[in-house]
Parts: structure tokens; sequence; C-alpha cells
């Protein structure tokens, strides 16, 4: 076994602190990273404080993790000491249900093990908040290098769950894509979806994300707001992929959709969305559909996509003793477009 310092939520209203525990020393298939960044993550938000119900305490978020190999097992041969590697949101699944055998392991018919937070049998996983984490190579990711690696972080999550409803769409050249909402998931979205090709429409309710969302590589921004802004987009998209985590009326979004289109929802509200009107679904049999990260297979392509692309994460990097600061700041929506943290920063405050 060895010792881990790390950041964790003792209960539900209790603010993240250092705190230390053990971690396996690395099987045969196993390899340990010790962990140069991981981002922070709005899931990681909800679970610490308990506001998805389930959480087991003590809690360690953190699945958005980078770092660099430092012990591999006797059977492993797809890392070797030194490489650079990350871990996304899963780190296990029962690899016999279909999904798994098809490499969707975020779909396990017996529930995939999270990264943080347990898995199908309630014991207990430690994320990425800590110094290093032991993982099979078989859930791990290779990552290239010569990129920022902080930057790349975030794409373990946020750009999984981007990703993945992209591709599984085939969006690509021709094709006019709505972006709704942009946030951490929302400005992933815009970036990857114009790499594929896409003619992106990012919608958002602040005048203010017009800049930023053309940086990004918007090619139009529309106000939602604003009837006149939305009547104009109406029967025109391809897809839309929706990224805001707030209950909002759907309505408007679907009419934007051409016939045949569909709205991918990634965003996971508090309360849920108001029911569609049936009308605007038949008439132009239009679809709503959801997505979940996705599998290490795929993780590994959008990975590479990315690395091919130039594509990384906007962050605001953090110390992890700020990481409640950045949790208040996050609930406000004040960052630009992820916080990362500097994992070098966390034995000066978990000792």
């Amino acid at each position: 076994m060895s010792v881990c310092h790390a950041y964790a939520a003792a209960s539900a209203d209790a603010p993240l602190a250092p705190w230390s525990f053990e971690r396996r020393e690395p099987g045969a298939n196993d390899i340990r990273i010790d962990i140069a960044y991981c981002g922070v993550c709005h899931s990681d938000l909800h679970t610490a404080r308990g506001e998805w119900g389930g959480t087991l305490y003590p809690c360690v978020p953190g699945h958005e993790i980078v770092g660099k190999v430092t012990a591999i097992g006797s059977n492993v041969t797809s890392f070797k000491v030194g490489d650079l590697a990350g871990v996304g949101c899963l780190v296990d699944s029962c690899r016999s249900c279909e999904s798994c055998q098809e490499g969707e392991e975020q779909y396990c018919s017996n529930g995939m093990t999270g990264t943080y937070n347990g898995g199908p049998d309630g014991v207990n996983t430690y994320g990425g908040y800590s110094d290093h984490i032991v993982v099979d190579a078989a859930y791990a990711l290779h990552i290239k290098a010569g990129q920022n690696l902080a930057a790349v972080a975030p794409l373990l999550c946020a750009g999984i769950t981007t990703y993945s409803p992209l591709s599984h769409w085939k969006v690509g050249p021709g094709q006019r894509v709505g972006v709704v909402g942009l946030g951490g998931l929302g400005h992933m979205a815009v970036k990857i979806a114009k790499a594929m090709g896409a003619h992106v429409v990012l919608f958002t309710t602040s005048e203010g994300k017009r800049t930023d969302a053309l940086r990004l590589g918007a090619d139009e921004v529309v106000i939602s707001k604003d009837r006149e802004q939305m009547k104009a987009q109406a029967n025109s998209l391809h897809f839309i992929l929706n990224t805001v985590a707030a209950s909002h009326n759907l309505d408007p979004l679907i009419a934007c959709l051409r016939r045949d289109g569909t709205m991918c929802l990634v965003g996971a509200p508090e309360h849920p969305h108001p029911s569609p009107q049936v009308f605007g679904l038949i008439m132009h049999r239009r679809s709503i559909a959801g997505s979940l990260i996705g599998g290490i297979r795929e993780t590994q392509q959008m990975l590479d996509f990315c690395a091919k692309h130039g594509i990384t994460a906007d962050i605001e990097m953090i110390r992890a003793d700020e990481i409640n600061t950045a949790y208040e700041r996050m609930l406000k929506g004040d960052v630009k477009y992820r916080f990362v943290m500097d994992m070098a920063t966390l034995q000066e405050g978990a000792q």
C-alpha cells in the first residue's frame, strides 16, 4: 500500500480539506500515475455536496486526470514508465455485457465503476484530487507529448462528453450544428464541432459571450432570448448539442431543427426540463436524445483527434487549497472555462 495525499469532502456540508489514505500497489494489470493536473468538473461539486444522492464519504472527486506513469504491473505492455497517461470518468466495468464488449463501457449493464464514488459493489473509489492513482491499464489513456498538459486534463470529461455525441451523429462538413451554452462543455463543443468541419451556431442567453464564442470557432452567435434571432434559425440545423445544466424550455430550440434533426442533451439539470410540445417533434420527425461521456476506445480517439487539431480546453489554474473557492465561483459561472488543479501544490496543504 502507498500513502496518498488528497483533498476530500468528509460530508455533504463540509468543505474539501486535506486528507490522506492508502492506495493499493499496482497489480499485474495496473499502472500507477503520479498526477500532475486534475480538472474540476461540475459533477465533482454535485457529488461532493451530495446533490445527486448516493455519495460515499469521504469523497475525493476528480475525473479529469493527467500525469506520468511511475510504475507498471508485470502484464502491462501498453504503457511504460515515463509515459504520459490520463484517467477519465471510469476505471472499471463488468467487461462482459453487450455494451462493454462493444467498447461502450460507460453504458455497462452492470454499472461502470466511477473514478470516484465507487462502483456497483458499493466499494468507494477515490479520484484525482490526489497525488497519485493506481488504475487497470485497460482503463487508462495515452496522452501525446508536446501539448499543454494542464489544458488537456478537461478533455477527459468535458472533451469526451461533447465529442461522443458529435461523432455518434456524424457531424461534419455541410452540416449546420447548434451548441447551446458556452461553459466548460459548450466551449469544447464549439471547438470540436468546428474541427469536424461543421458550421457552428452558438446559442447563449448572454450577449457578453458573443466575442468569446467567435474566438473559439463559432460561425454565428444567437441570443436565445431574442425571438427574432431564434426565428431566423427555424428549420435550419441538422444537429443541436445542448450543454446547459439548468432546466429550460426546449421548444424554441427544437423549432430550429431541420426535418430529421436531433437535439442531444448532455447537461444534467437539478430539476427536469419542461416537457416539450409533441407537435414540434412529430411534424418534422425531430428527435431528442441524450449521451453520457464515452468508452475507453472512443476517449482515446477523442484525445488523438484533439491532439491532431491542436484542441485543448481554455483553463484557469488553481492551487489545491483554492478548491472550495473554485466551487463557489463555478456555481456563479465565474470561470473561462475550466478550473484545473495544479497537483504540485497539494503536498503543501495535505500533510
